[in-house]
């Protein structure tokens, strides 16, 4: 038999047991189906989880307080200026609280994220301006009432004229304040769960009196001179706020932005480790299911296996037309699923789940379903071929 006379036989096989097939077919279109949307979920995770840390350095250290069980201490102005002084690894340091409040331009009224800030914040965090100019030391020192606000808040106020902003007075909590700057768009980043575009910055220590009240938890963000002084500066840190607090220090915790990135993008690869395994047993199923409906069919096709030998065909011949029909069965699974996600992945993206997909997620389902298809399918097939054609031929 040549392939194309294998090949024929395959066809009018397939199309004489549809449903067979079809309900065969199924277990595998799910299995490549679920490897895709696994990797494709899996990179929207780790896409999400780079966005949220895109606007810190790896060089950027956190310090935050209120770990402890017996009277929680507050991180305060004091450490920032023992920081800027005793530790000779940070480059950079600035506080942070926040809260949230009624910001109002007129008759427009919105709920916000109100942070108190200090002027480093602005470089550790990579904020950029697209008009006006940030908040300095000097605005807290002299208690300006001034804002650098978000863009959405901006396009809210002033919609297509945001330039409109610089000069204009918002009410913060029933005080004006003058707002003297307007943040660039930045997308998911977020700052202590603070999203910019969404939020207003007022000076540190206007913020606490005003808004926020003096029993805040503050924030504390250094940035090392360079990765390499992480290490040193976390140390310093340390020692500083054993100083300053003594036993209660180990009320304080300190993360720095590199290794909290590695520990979440660990996370995102797990779950999807974890995910692309119960794809995996999904396909092994649909395997079987193949091994089964072969199986069957060599049952079925006894005496025709047997004609066949008898006219001339040979053990390779039946091998590879069993081992063919697994594989363009499993084969036309993988492309099936590999369709419905690109069907499904908009469905998810409308729910808020992003997905990403991958060319590679593509390759691996259908690899696997291929691979799956050829392991389940080759022992039937054997056992097809190595039937005796006269006890074929005499199967009832």
């Amino acid at each position: 038999m040549n392939l194309i006379e294998i090949l024929r036989s395959i066809v009018i096989n397939i199309k004489g047991n549809k449903s067979k097939v079809f309900l065969t077919t199924l277990g595998v279109i799910v299995g490549s189906l679920t490897i895709v949307l696994v990797l494709a979920i899996g990179n929207g995770s780790q896409a999400s989880v780079e966005e949220q840390f895109a606007s810190l350095s790896v060089g950027t250290i956190q310090i935050g307080s209120g770990f402890g069980r017996q009277g929680v201490e507050r991180l305060n102005m004091e450490v920032v200026e023992a920081i800027k002084v005793d530790a000779p690894s940070i480059a950079k340091v600035a506080i942070m609280i926040t809260s949230r409040g009624n910001v109002n331009f007129y008759n427009t009224s919105s709920q916000a994220s109100i942070a108190g800030v200090t002027e480093d914040l602005k470089e550790i965090n990579n904020l950029d301006l697209a008009y006006g100019e940030f908040i300095t030391d000097e605005n807290s020192a002299f208690n300006d009432r001034v804002a650098v606000i978000g863009m959405d808040i901006a396009e809210l106020f002033f919609e297509e004229d945001v330039s409109e902003a610089i000069g204009s007075r918002i009410t913060i909590e029933g005080r004006r304040y003058e707002i003297i700057g307007v943040l660039k768009r930045l997308g998911d980043s977020q700052i202590r769960g603070l999203s910019p575009d969404e939020g207003v910055f007022l000076p540190y220590d206007v913020a606490e009196r005003y808004v926020v009240g003096r029993n805040a938890n503050p924030n504390i963000i250094a940035l090392a001179k360079d990765i390499h002084y992480v290490s040193s500066g976390i140390e310093e840190i340390q020692s500083i706020l054993y100083t300053l607090y003594r036993d209660k220090s180990e009320q304080f915790m300190i993360i720095d932005a590199g290794s909290r990135l590695e520990s979440a993008k660990a996370s995102a690869r797990a779950m999807t480790l974890m995910l692309f395994s119960v794809a995996t047993v999904v396909l092994v199923v649909g395997g079987i299911g193949i091994m089964n409906v072969l199986f069957v069919s060599v049952k079925e096709r006894t005496k025709e296996i047997g004609i066949m030998k008898a006219i001339g065909a040979r053990k390779k011949d039946i091998l590879l037309m069993f081992l063919f029909e697994a594989i363009i069965i499993s084969g036309a699974g993988g492309f099936l699923g590999i369709l419905s996600s690109t069907l499904i992945m908009p469905i998810m993206n409308h729910f808020q789940i992003r997905v990403i997909p991958s060319s590679f997620g593509y390759f691996l389902a259908f690899t696997f379903s291929v691979v799956i298809g050829t392991f389940f399918g080759y022992y039937p097939a054997s056992k097809a071929a190595s039937l005796n054609p006269i006890d074929a031929l005499n199967y009832e």
